[in-house]
């Protein structure tokens, strides 16, 4: 019997998770610098240690919260959340989640599809559940995540 670590994370209350292969490290929110004419769900540019890295707002990719106004320089307050940074076919970006769990295992053999009750974009961007005791762990594939063509793509 295999089994996956999940790196977790919350989002408006809700419980999310992604594969630990794809995450390279966890870090507090860092001043963003503003992209014009970027998408509303990308919050602008972060620069680690040297690595210039686009931060993604996962709630609006998720369509879990309404659009706000940017500013051309953001400096976020300390205590508020988080960024994952995550590497998928050599690409690295920073998502910005509420704040982050620990790093779990499951069994291969309890994965299941996404909840049916799950509807647009949400649905098309997960890979699949754990069931949990108090609910269910959402698992997020990390390629469908930072798929440009398919975020643009709208949803009905």
């Amino acid at each position: 019997m295999t089994e996956q670590q999940i790196c977790t994370f919350f989002l408006k209350g809700v419980y999310f998770g992604i594969d630990v292969q794809h995450v390279q490290e966890v870090i507090r929110p860092q001043a963003t610098t503003h992209v014009p004419l970027a998408p509303p769900d990308i919050c602008g540019l972060i620069n680690l240690r040297g690595q210039i890295i686009t931060v993604i707002d996962l709630q609006r990719r998720l369509e879990m919260s309404e659009p706000q106004t940017q500013s051309t320089t953001k400096f976020v307050d300390a205590a508020q959340g988080f960024n994952i940074i995550v590497c998928c076919d050599r690409e690295v970006v920073s998502l910005l989640v509420d704040d982050v769990g620990d790093v779990l295992e499951f069994a291969q053999d309890t994965f299941q599809p996404p909840p049916a009750t799950l509807k647009g974009r949400m649905r098309q961007m997960l890979a699949g559940a754990y069931p949990l005791p108090e609910g269910f762990l959402l698992v997020l594939d990390a390629e469908k995540i930072l798929d440009v063509n398919l975020t643009n793509q709208i949803i009905e």
